[in-house]
């Protein structure tokens, strides 16, 4: 029995730290992920395809997304099995519910319940659906504890969302999926394998527990976005194989460099210039070192510049640790006299001084070089 299992669409989402001309192709290129899930069903020849939570970025939602969404779900040749998970829970106000969603496609299933579900002969889905944004148990477990043994020539999958013991930083949330409570059931024959959705990385958690991830990129502290996973269960000898197909086009990526010279910025320049798809590529920069006022320049030249080939390109704020020290020859050569003299000099005592300020002086000490005609 071979199948296709993706998780955290996020059909919808803002992605509001992409520039505006960006945002509409990243939306468009989530629909076009999953487009490309069907398609690997289709050349795969799997069974059906299941979504384990976060179809939808929130319940509140225009309908033309889930009408876009179906458009693309009615061109999937096997049934698609939907599971909520904490963006799109089955509270009062779910999308699932909604009449919009009145019109899905007859080939798309919602695990509304963890009642054993056939999605086609010989294949048993068990879904641990969430309910509301903070369930107080381990849905998994809670799905799994009424299963009896898998039954001979069957194929049992177990499907969730949230954190599991092993990963999750709090270990103490009630929600935390038991990884030694999924093992246990797992060799008890009570489901062959487990697919899992909120981690947006591929991830492993044991030869039988699994994170789909996202099929394509949300954030840059995504380890392994991108992906899919094609799942082949034998259902007489329970042999198990999990093969991770990457179908996103997307990438977020920051880019780490240590700065001393003007030298140094054209080697990141170099450097951004050989990562292909500009279009479809997030950059945030992450720089270290120190730099006269002049190099200081030339890279916020070379950052506004570049930031017009790429999805967007910027600093990272928070990993930013690039000094910039005035060196007496920066501003010779300029000329300048009276008011723009004084505050020149006053800026670069500030930036020359330890203190808040100091960074704000450097970043105004590098727009008075390039207004007042340094080469850049």
């Amino acid at each position: 029995m071979r199948f296709v299992a993706s998780a955290d669409w996020q059909l919808g989402m803002t992605a509001h730290y992409l520039d505006d001309d960006a945002r509409p192709r990243f939306q468009r290129a989530r629909l076009d992920a999953v487009r490309r899930l069907g398609e690997l069903a289709t050349e795969r020849d799997a069974e059906f395809v299941v979504v384990c939570g976060d179809v939808f970025e929130s319940n509140q939602l225009d309908r033309a997304i889930v009408a876009q969404t179906f458009e693309v779900l009615r061109g999937f040749s096997v049934p698609v099995v939907l599971l909520p998970g904490n963006h799109d829970a089955l509270d009062a106000a779910s999308i699932y519910d909604s009449p919009a969603f009145a019109t899905s496609p007859r080939q798309v299933h919602v695990l509304r319940d963890s009642h054993v579900f056939e999605v086609v002969p010989g294949a048993q889905l068990v879904g641990a659906p969430w309910f509301s944004k903070s369930p107080q148990t381990d849905l998994v477990a809670q799905a799994c504890a009424p299963l009896g043994p898998t039954p001979p020539g069957i194929v049992r999958v177990l499907v969730g969302h949230g954190a599991v013991s092993t990963l999750n930083p709090d270990r103490e949330a009630p929600d935390t999926i038991d990884v030694a409570g999924l093992r246990a059931a797992l060799d008890a024959g009570r489901a062959d394998v487990v697919v899992l959705g909120d981690r947006h990385s591929t991830i492993e958690v044991d030869e039988r527990v699994w994170y789909c991830g996202t099929p394509e990129v949300t954030a840059r502290r995504e380890v392994d976005p991108g992906n899919a996973l094609v799942i082949d269960v034998d259902p007489d000898t329970r042999a198990l194989s999990v093969e991770k197909v990457h179908i996103g086009r997307w990438a977020f990526l920051t880019v780490e460099e240590t700065l001393a010279s003007r030298a140094d910025v054209d080697e990141l320049a170099a450097r951004l210039d050989r990562i292909a798809s500009k279009d479809t590529t997030a950059v945030w920069l992450a720089l270290s070192g120190t730099l006269d006022t002049a190099a200081k320049a030339h890279l916020d030249d070379l950052v506004d510049r570049a930031g017009d080939l790429f999805a967007k390109l910027d600093y990272w704020r928070r990993e930013m640790h690039l000094a910039v020290l005035p060196d007496e020859n920066d501003f010779a050569d300029l000329e300048l006299s009276g008011f723009a003299r004084e505050a020149l000099d006053e800026l670069v005592s500030t930036a020359t001084s330890p203190g808040p300020q100091a960074g704000h002086a450097q970043d105004a000490l590098g727009l008075l070089y390039r207004f007042a005609g340094g080469e850049a």
